[in-house]
C-alpha cells in the first residue's frame, strides 16, 4: 500500500505476516523500482512484488548475490574472508540505531522496545534485546544511564 505508506511482510519466519510503516524516501524508491519493473515486465508470471527479469519471483540465492554486487559496487568491503556483508546487518544495523536514537532522544528505551520488536517481526521484546545484545554502541548508551549525574557525585 504505496499510497497509504505501509508495507505487508506476509508468511514471514513462523508463517507470520505483519504491516510496517514506511519513510517517504522508501516509499518514491519502491515507486520508482514499480514503474521500472512494469516497463521491462509488463506481464509477470507471478504476483511477488519483486520479480527477476523474467517475471518470476525471486529467489534468496540470486537476491543474495545481487546484494554482494551492490556491496562491492558501493564500497562496502568484506572485514575479513568470511566476514563480507549481508543483507540481514542492514535490519540488525536499523535496529542498533533505532536504539541508539532513543536513547540521544531521552526516550524510555524499555517501554518502546514492544515498537522495535513488532517492525522487526520479533515474538517478545526479549527476544529483540538478545538481537542487540553485542553492539558495545549500546552498551556504552545503557552504561551512562547508569551513571549518577556529575553534580551528585561531586557533592
Amino acid at each position: 500500500d504505496l499510497p497509504g505508506a505501509l508495507i505487508t511482510v506476509r508468511n514471514a519466519k513462523f508463517g507470520k505476516s505483519r504491516q510496517l510503516p514506511l519513510h517517504s524516501s522508501v516509499t518514491n524508491a519502491l515507486t520508482c523500482y514499480a514503474e521500472t519493473r512494469d516497463a521491462l515486465c509488463p506481464s509477470p508470471r507471478t504476483d511477488a512484488w519483486f520479480v527477476s527479469n523474467a517475471g518470476t519471483r525471486l529467489i534468496y540465492k540470486n537476491a543474495h548475490e545481487v546484494f554482494h554486487q551492490l556491496t562491492e559496487r558501493v564500497g562496502l568491503r568484506a572485514r575479513g574472508p568470511r566476514c563480507r556483508p549481508r543483507p540481514h546487518d542492514l535490519r540488525h544495523t536499523f535496529a542498533i540505531a533505532t536504539v541508539l536514537d532513543w536513547y540521544r532522544d531521552g526516550d524510555d528505551v524499555a517501554s518502546r522496545m514492544p515498537l522495535l520488536s513488532t517492525y522487526l517481526g520479533h515474538v517478545s521484546p526479549s527476544d529483540t534485546y538478545w538481537y542487540l545484545s553485542a553492539a558495545p554502541e549500546l552498551l556504552i548508551e545503557a552504561a551512562q544511564r547508569l551513571e549518577p549525574d556529575q553534580e551528585d557525585h561531586q557533592r
